[in-house]
């Protein structure tokens, strides 16, 4: 009799239960744990498959949240996500991922797409944005938590971090190595990263007592392919930088390959630091200095905010900031076995 066309009332047949029962069995809501394995050994056997179109249409909820960003492929991302589904999914949530583009504009139209009714909610990080995209952002259908810029003065909640002052800490660190030609590889400038890198490594440059040379090269994107592009370009400078803070982890990886070309040792030629501390950064070699974004904290406090939004869709919007923290490691230091040891444990 096993067919995945079986209904609701075959199922209640074979488990010998009213067909109230089998439904809240099935649904997960006010039956024992007896009659759950029960009504669930039944319908495994008819291969019963559950309406899920129909049970989101009568609860009117789909139980998944998009998590939209404008590159799938970028670990930095992986990991928000991974803290996302930690707190959404022992309520029951399915997270959804979603590619935004990589303009404000095409942000914005995946915005509108929310009326379709096909996810609970949106946490979603923009590369970029201006006016419209965060007016769509206000009028969407369902809640929408921004995760990259501070947004809670528009009446929208979002998870920040100051990752201006984790480019100053980079640049510090290179610079108490001894460092004294400091080259900067940022992404694009009118990118929401790109403006707030570009932001710190200013500010950190311009304080009284820095004393080192500076030079900047912009890449074309924030990819390993982009940043080897544009560090070849840095490092054929007549004054070949000493050190090169890199605005996220592809790119400073996309450095030490430019510097390896050239036959340049890292660190001892060129240290390299990252921003974004991805496991790939710790896993690459030699292992990557990275700027620590929080990144699964900040997945974590952006589900947070949508579990709130979603319990209470007119609740006041908020604002939460995540710490940045430093990591050194072998691409701005020569390793001891003391070291290595250490960073091992």
């Amino acid at each position: 009799m096993t067919s995945t066309r079986a209904t609701l009332i075959q199922v209640a047949e074979r488990a010998g239960v009213s067909l109230a029962s089998t439904s809240r069995a099935l649904h997960g809501s006010g039956a024992s744990k007896a009659m759950v394995e029960r009504v669930r050994a039944a319908a495994a056997e008819l291969g019963y498959s559950a309406d899920a179109i129909g049970r989101s249409l009568r609860l009117k909820k789909t139980s998944q949240i998009a998590f939209a960003v404008a590159d799938i492929g970028n670990p930095v991302y992986v990991e928000i996500m991974r803290g996302i589904h930690e707190v959404l999914a022992p309520h029951g949530y399915r997270v959804v991922v979603m590619s935004t583009g990589d303009t404000a504009a095409s942000t914005a139209e995946l915005m509108h797409s929310l009326h379709g009714g096909f996810v609970d909610g949106m946490i979603v990080i923009p590369l970029r944005t201006d006016d419209e995209l965060i007016e769509q952002i206000g009028r969407a259908p369902v809640p929408v938590v921004v995760i990259g810029r501070a947004m809670s003065d528009r009446g929208i909640s979002s998870v920040s971090t100051d990752s201006a002052a984790g480019i100053g800490a980079a640049v510090q660190h290179v610079v108490s190595l001894g460092r004294r030609r400091i080259g900067f590889l940022n992404g694009p400038l009118d990118t929401t990263p790109g403006s707030s890198r570009q932001r710190g490594f200013d500010e950190a440059v311009s304080a009284k007592d820095f004393a080192a040379q500076t030079d900047v090269e912009v890449a074309a994107d924030f990819t390993v392919a982009a940043g080897i592009e544009a560090a070849r370009k840095l490092l054929a400078r007549p004054q070949r930088p000493d050190a090169i803070v890199a605005a996220n982890d592809l790119l400073a990886i996309g450095a030490i390959r430019a510097a390896h070309e050239l036959g340049l040792s890292i660190p001892r030629d060129v240290a390299v630091t990252g921003m974004d501390d991805t496991e790939l950064g710790q896993v690459f070699l030699p292992r990557l200095t990275s700027v620590s974004l929080g990144s699964a904290e900040r997945g974590r406090a952006a589900a947070r905010l949508m579990l709130g939004l979603t319990d209470d869709a007119e609740a006041p919007a908020q604002q939460i900031s995540v710490g940045t923290e430093l990591f050194v490691r072998e691409s701005t230091r020569e390793s001891t076995p003391d070291q290595t040891a250490e960073d091992a444990e």
